[in-house]
């Protein structure tokens, strides 16, 4: 073999070496960006995780049974112009087949058919019509005089996962010393399908300070948290649970997070419009001020919820694995 042909296949095996070398520092480069895409955006706040299957609601825990004392729980649904989504909210809860259930429809006089859907049910729900105030006001005018142990409330878009409510009533009458408990949730899309879940690691005091990470939707507690800190402050619009949350926590409350997937949040294009997002905005600073007593930098939030984030990625990935099961 000639000088020239060596030349030639050396420039050859270095090129070969170095196109390599960039594919390695590529991937690497890749890896590092999924990393920072899931610190920006973490499984517990990414809505559309896969592309959207059937809600397989066999694939839950099966119903716990209940006890014939079972405690008496009441649930409202404030609703406006929701009817699209409505009967899969109401027909989630009426399902259960819970035996000791109070459960009202809010309705702020919707004009979309959601009237006719609700005079279509019958006995089967109680509900009002009538102008109200915005949706805080609405879920106290449906609590108002209620008579209970437990309490929750369930928007017009969501919805319960079967056996939630026996659940429940089993977890806080074998748990009396808990108030509040939430547990893990699932996405679905406009129709209904799924898209994401999202698992979380314990309930964490300080982390909830900083950013509400608390599934409303998968939220019960016991009345005596409702007689001590009052009904949802109709002030806020937008981050009213998570004040509710807040009032509670400071007060003693004792909070858990259950083992167990307990209800479906709706994913829509209503819920992302620019007013909602600035009220909200301006709502959680509100909060932030009041309980931490000064106004936190976007990277003071970040650094405090770090610890809770992380556990949150590994009970992600530990679930996604099967290494968890709910």
């Amino acid at each position: 073999m000639d000088d020239e042909l060596k030349r030639r296949l050396e420039q050859i095996e270095n090129r070969v070496a170095l196109l390599e070398r960039n594919q390695e520092l590529i991937a690497a480069g890749q890896r590092r960006s999924s990393l920072r895409s899931l610190w920006r955006r973490p499984p517990i706040w990414t809505f559309e995780q896969y592309p959207p299957r059937l809600l397989n609601l066999n694939a839950f825990k099966a119903t716990p049974a209940v006890s014939a004392n079972a405690p008496r729980i009441a649930m409202v649904t404030p609703s406006y112009n929701h009817a699209q989504y409505l009967g899969a909210t109401i027909e989630s809860i009426v399902s259960q087949n819970y035996p000791n259930l109070t459960y009202h429809v809010q309705d702020g006089a919707s004009i979309d058919g959601t009237i006719d859907l609700l005079k279509s049910l019958g006995e089967r729900v109680s509900w009002t019509s009538a102008p109200d105030k915005g949706q805080s006001n609405a879920i106290n005018l449906g609590f108002a005089g209620a008579d209970c142990e437990i309490m929750a409330y369930l928007n017009s878009d969501d919805m319960l996962l079967p056996g939630t409510l026996a659940y429940i009533a089993n977890y806080f009458m074998s748990h009396p010393d808990v108030d509040v408990v939430y547990g893990h949730r699932v996405f679905v899309d406009r129709e209904g399908l799924e898209v994401g879940r999202a698992v979380l690691p314990p309930h964490d005091r300080k982390a909830l300070q900083y950013a509400d990470y608390i599934p409303q939707e998968t939220m019960f507690w016991r009345k005596r948290v409702w007689d001590r800190i009052g009904p949802i402050d109709e002030s806020f619009h937008y981050a009213m649970d998570w004040d509710f949350i807040m009032r509670a926590q400071d007060a003693g409350f004792k909070f858990v997070r259950l083992p167990r997937f307990l209800a479906c949040f709706r994913i829509h294009d209503a819920q992302k419009t620019a007013s909602t997002y600035a009220v909200g905005v301006r709502e959680m600073g509100i909060l932030r001020r009041r309980v931490l007593g000064f106004d936190p930098t976007q990277m003071q939030i970040r650094r405090a919820i770090a610890p809770y984030l992380a556990k949150q990625l590994a009970y992600h990935y530990a679930y996604k694995l099967r290494l968890m099961r709910y």
